[in-house]
């Protein structure tokens, strides 16, 4: 543990004692909701603070009785993989008038509790604000009518407001992504992957429905995800005549070999005179200007259901901690406010600021003015426009540039999903900027043995949803190769390099730019995009492929749950790739709820094992009877998943006995998930930007010449922002022995897992608390947007 620093705060000294703290799910539904409520129902308790769930949303509050009740640590055990919302939801009528909330105010004096926690969308929001505006005057109005006495409008005169964002629209102004979202994409991508086999099969053309009734994200975003061939969206109705154009580009498509066409509308898409735009529109379009066989599925609510992502579970459990903490820190006079998220930070907002952004949207749109819609809709929507634009739509042969530039696209280190993804996103970018576009097969390997041929727009059609390396990857440095590479280097022409993949990528740039002394054919741009399951490259807080790995290990782990909830008294032991980076047992043990996770970066012993076994006999004695334990495979040498295994079993004996589970390389396989394709497409796409600019910055003299450190960079998401790094500026960030960034951000959630499995422990808190404002369209560099 680190000491503690007299400038740091630690959550310990913030206490909930005497405080209660109520919770409450309303308005539509949506996946990780459950994450939240059992977020902010534990680290209310273990912060001293009573909580009371209040079932069916406000209808609840206002009916009271039996719909406020205490909760306890048990009550919320199970749900964190259960989708929609255990604790109901309801549009309430009645709290939109005055009596309603007179009701409530009541009913929440009973019960002693000023402080709520509201988990819903902008009109759940609206209303608790406005409810808390209203407080002093309703426990007045309660005096009068002698319903609570002088002492308790004293001991309660002030409501205390957080709200979290659970919609899975995307909707919100001032959060990156809704608690929902990441799930609906989910929910989408599996139908849309399933469709596009039958499609292929008969060469069909399918027009797909998905929710968003006045925000086209899901659609935009599933249609970066798909590669669709068209998209129509509310913010961005298409220009008159778009009828021909898409007939045209669905035609062109097929006539390039394509099997298949895919359109995904948005249910509230409109064209630009305001005027909807039906699947059955686009439907008898195709089929009477082209003839296709044309078929229409809407999504419906299957996108609301099922069980939430890694992500969501992520993401509600941090929104749900950091809600307590910020309700354990107003005062009376601080504004309602939303925790959310901005790139991989949590921030907190004032309420009404998001609200009002949130309704100009609304507004600008209604007024037709779409380009300043899409605007407020915040860098991470824009983005993903852009990058659809960029992608989608590709220009004639005769308008393209011709920059003469040639540059070689491959893939180092193991494969993660997503990798394909980043190969379509830069080959296609790289053509429409002019150049011509190579791929190398089976890495540095297949470089220096010639592995090399062009490759065209076509090539990478359908490639976005493909899992694993399709261009092939190997672990092989170029060091001991330079000489051959040199001279494919020369025989190709190649003037830039774009390397996707993990730690030997990195290792791979640094010994090219070793050589550049000896060898001019390394003086040119070279740019690396991580791609790794086990996350654990310097220079970026999350790389390609982990969400996938992620996802993988959150399914199993659930179904291990629960078949130890059917055995009772059963603690699962299991194995999670990684090499020495913990974050996959760390996250994946924050997103699957387990008891502890041990990791190589933060070192363990005898005691601790032992202090583990005596907390999870404590927990067979509850309601809880199932443990679950994850284990990074290199977190010790000798404290093996059969050393821990089988010390868990002895000293366990008679009171639970022990499966164990390593789970292996079906980490690295499967069909990538929406964040994981968005996230190739995004990076990939900007690092290709990059090349064009430094291609045209080092062309001298008829030739690229590009010797400096910062021609050669790693592009990573810090923070909130993606940038550029001179890989040679990355060495003293760097742990070479065990292949892992010397500091690395995800350890600060590893109290998160810790207290939401009721282990003492510090955490420092310095980093949240401070409210920000929302910021119209942030700066240029700013669009990590937690990659989506």
């Amino acid at each position: 543990m680190a000491q503690p620093d007299s400038k740091k705060i630690f959550f310990e000294n913030l206490s909930g004692a005497g405080k209660a703290i109520a919770v409450l799910t309303s308005g539509g539904d949506a996946q990780g909701m459950n994450a939240a409520v059992r977020a902010v129902v534990r680290m209310g308790i273990y912060v001293g603070a009573k909580v009371y769930f209040i079932r069916e949303g406000y209808q609840g509050m206002v009916d009271g009785g039996e719909n406020i009740k205490e909760a306890s640590w048990e009550s919320v055990s199970s749900m964190l993989q259960v989708g929609g919302t255990v604790i109901g939801s309801a549009r309430c009528k009645e709290f939109r008038s005055h009596e309603g909330r007179l009701k409530a105010a009541h009913n929440l004096v009973q019960h002693g509790i000023t402080n709520l926690c509201v988990i819903g969308g902008d009109g759940s929001l609206t209303g608790a604000n406005l409810f808390r505006e209203e407080w002093s005057g309703l426990l007045g109005e309660l005096v009068q009518q002698g319903l609570i006495d002088e002492e308790s409008v004293q001991k309660y005169s002030a409501l205390h407001i957080v709200g979290m964002v659970g919609s899975i629209d995307n909707d919100f102004c001032g959060t990156d992504m809704t608690i929902g979202t990441d799930s609906a994409l989910h929910r989408i991508i599996e139908v849309v992957d399933a469709i596009m086999t039958t499609a292929q099969s008969h060469q069909r053309t399918f027009v797909l429905e998905v929710m968003g009734r006045h925000c086209g994200y899901l659609a935009l975003v599933s249609a970066l995800a798909c590669g669709a061939d068209w998209v129509l969206i509310p913010e961005m109705p298409p220009e008159d005549g778009w009828e021909d154009k898409m007939c045209q580009k669905l035609s062109a498509n097929r006539a390039g070999m394509k099997r298949l066409n895919i359109i995904i509308i948005a249910e509230g898409a409109i064209d630009s005179n305001n005027r909807p735009i039906t699947t059955d529109y686009v439907k008898d379009l195709v089929v009477r200007c082209l003839g296709f066989d044309t078929r229409v599925t809407i999504l419906g609510h299957v996108q609301r259901g099922g069980t939430p992502s890694a992500f969501d579970r992520i993401l509600a459990s941090r929104m749900g901690v950091e809600a307590v903490l910020a309700l354990l820190e107003t005062t009376a006079n601080t504004p309602a406010c939303v925790v959310s998220l901005c790139g991989n930070q949590s921030v907190r907002l004032p309420l009404m600021e998001c609200v009002q952004m949130t309704q100009e949207v609304q507004k600008a749109m209604d007024e037709k003015k779409f380009e300043e819609a899409v605007k407020l809709r915040g860098r991470s929507f824009e983005n993903n426009l852009r990058t659809y634009k960029l992608l989608a739509h590709r220009k004639p042969e005769s308008e393209l540039p011709k920059s003469g530039f040639n540059v070689a696209v491959l893939n180092v280190g193991a494969p993660a999903a997503g990798m394909n993804a980043a190969v379509r996103s830069a080959v296609r970018v790289g053509i429409s900027e002019g150049h011509k576009m190579f791929a190398v097969n089976d890495g540095f390997e297949g470089f220096y043995r010639g592995q090399i041929k062009e490759i065209k727009w076509g090539d990478v059609g359908g490639w976005t949803g493909q899992g694993g390396s399709l261009l092939g990857t190997k672990r092989t440095l170029p060091a001991k190769y330079v000489d051959k590479l040199a001279e494919q280097m020369r025989a190709n022409n190649i003037n830039a390099l774009l390397v996707i993949g993990g730690f030997e990528a990195y290792l791979s740039l640094l010994e090219l730019v070793a050589a550049r002394g000896r060898y001019d054919e390394f003086c040119v741009p070279m740019v690396m995009v991580p791609a790794t399951v086990s996350n654990n490259v310097p220079g970026s807080d999350l790389s390609i492929g982990a969400d996938t790995a992620l996802n993988a290990i959150t399914d199993t782990c659930d179904r291990i749950k629960q078949s130890a909830s059917g055995t009772k008294r059963r603690v699962f032991i299991i194995e999670t790739m990684g090499g020495y980076c913990g974050y996959l047992a760390s996250v994946g043990g924050l997103a699957a709820g387990a008891d502890a996770a041990y990791i190589y970066e933060e070192p363990f012993d005898i005691r601790d094992l032992q202090s583990n076994v005596e907390h999870l006999t404590e927990k067979m004695k509850t309601s809880i009877q199932r443990g679950l334990v994850l284990r990074n495979e290199n977190s010790n040498e000798n404290y093996t998943t059969d050393f821990i295994y089988q010390l868990y079993s002895e000293e366990g004996r008679g009171v639970f006995d022990c499966r164990k589970n390593v789970l292996g390389h079906m980490q690295q396989g499967g069909a990538p998930s929406p964040f994981d394709r968005n996230f190739g497409t995004k990076i990939s796409a900007k690092a290709m930007q990059w090349i064009t600019k430094k291609l045209n910055e080092t062309y001298r003299q008829g030739r690229v010449f590009a010797n400096t450190e910062d021609t050669c960079c790693l592009l990573g998401m810090r923070r909130r922002a993606l940038v550029f790094q001179p890989v040679v500026e990355l060495k003293d960030e760097t742990d070479f022995v065990h292949r892992i960034p010397k500091e690395q951000w995800w350890l600060k959630l590893r109290p998160l897992m810790k207290i939401l499995a009721k282990y003492k422990t510090s955490y420092d808190v310095s980093d949240s608390g401070q409210l920000e404002h929302v910021v119209r369209n942030r700066p240029k560099e700013s669009d990590a947007s937690a990659a989506m």
